[in-house]
Order: C-alpha cells, then sequence, then structure tokens
C-alpha cells in the first residue's frame, strides 16, 4: 500500500473523546470491559471487519483483549436473497472511556469505512454496536445497555460466547443459555476466515 495515502481507516479523535480520556487517565487501573459487536455486508468484508478492529485498538483509553471467530449470517428482516450475507463478529475491549464516548468513537469508526444509514435494516459496509458496558443497565434511548436485542440474536451471542464462555448479558442471564435457546439457525461459522488481534 503507497504510504502516501492517507489510513482511511484511521480517524482523527473527536476532541470530546480526547477529554474523556485525559479525564480517565485517573481511572487507567480501573478500566471497565465492553462487548462490541461488528458486522459487514458490502465490499470486502473481512478486510472491513479487521479494519474496525484495528481501528478500535488505535483509539486511546482503550485495548482490544480478544477478538472472537468470524461468523456468516443471512441479513435480518429483509427478502431472502435480496442482499449480501453478513459476516459478524464480536470484540472485547477494556476501557475507561464512558459509554458515550465509546458509542462514538464506533460512529467514527463507520463513518471511516463510508457506512451510510439511508435504510433500517439496509446493507452495510461496517456496523458497530456496543452490545454490553461491564454491568451497565441504562434506557437511554441514544445508548441502550444492553443492546436491546442482543438476546435474540445468535450472530451476537455465538462469537461472544466463544471468547467468554462464561459471559453474562446484563438483566437477560448466561450467554450460553441464551443461545442454547435460541440456537444458530442462519448463522454459519466460517473457521476459513480469521481475524487478528492487533499488535
Amino acid at each position: 500500500m503507497n504510504q502516501t495515502q492517507s489510513d482511511p481507516t484511521v480517524q482523527p479523535v473527536p476532541a470530546s473523546v480526547v477529554e474523556a480520556v485525559d479525564a480517565a487517565d485517573t481511572t487507567l487501573s480501573n478500566p471497565k470491559l465492553a462487548v462490541v459487536a461488528l458486522g459487514s455486508n458490502l465490499g470486502n468484508r473481512l478486510e472491513t471487519l479487521q479494519g474496525a478492529v484495528d481501528a478500535l485498538e488505535d483509539t486511546p483509553g482503550l485495548r482490544v483483549k480478544a477478538v472472537s471467530p468470524v461468523y456468516e449470517t443471512e441479513p435480518w428482516g429483509v427478502e431472502p436473497g435480496s442482499q449480501p450475507s453478513y459476516f459478524n463478529a464480536v470484540v472485547l475491549v477494556k476501557t475507561t472511556l464512558p459509554p458515550s464516548s465509546l458509542l462514538e468513537r464506533g460512529h467514527a469508526v463507520e463513518e471511516a469505512f463510508d457506512r451510510v444509514r439511508e435504510e433500517r435494516w439496509g446493507p452495510r459496509t461496517i456496523d458497530v454496536d456496543i452490545v454490553a458496558y461491564a454491568d451497565r443497565v441504562s434506557d437511554d434511548p441514544v445508548l441502550t445497555l444492553p443492546h436491546p436485542r442482543a438476546h435474540q440474536r445468535a450472530f451476537v451471542l455465538a462469537p461472544w460466547h466463544d471468547v467468554d464462555p462464561e459471559a453474562q448479558l446484563p438483566g437477560h442471564g448466561a450467554v450460553a443459555a441464551l443461545l442454547a435457546e435460541i440456537g444458530l439457525t442462519g448463522v454459519t461459522p466460517r473457521p476459513d476466515l480469521e481475524l487478528r488481534l492487533p499488535e
């Protein structure tokens, strides 16, 4: 790759996030575990997922601790065959960012990959969703925690269970039990694909 080109996956971090990180520096010894779900069904899906993982790692006050296996999933809420299938993965991060700043960073990563929000359930280059933040439970409409539909989505639960078999979804119980209840219909493991943990 030509090094003179700017890397589209690295976005400047918004000043509000930098301030929040600076304010949180005193608590770096007490980071929170957050679960971030990634999905892509346009373009080079695997490359885009990896770019999102790398962009998260480049965030001040955030460290990527685990990256799940990749799953292939039929799109939700649309006619079968009308959209490409999704590649999905889950990333575990340790962060001193408050949830609102983590959400801002997720949106910045989406924008770096030209995510366009034209239609609900529409195809997208990358989707970055905060599934859970520590054991926080919040019904804030801007960022509901945990994610309001995570307990129904095998494409979130299966990769999350892979990286943290003991995981609990706040308010819903063990991820293993939730996954056993809904099963893996429409969600296919892709052992031939791999995301790297950032160096």
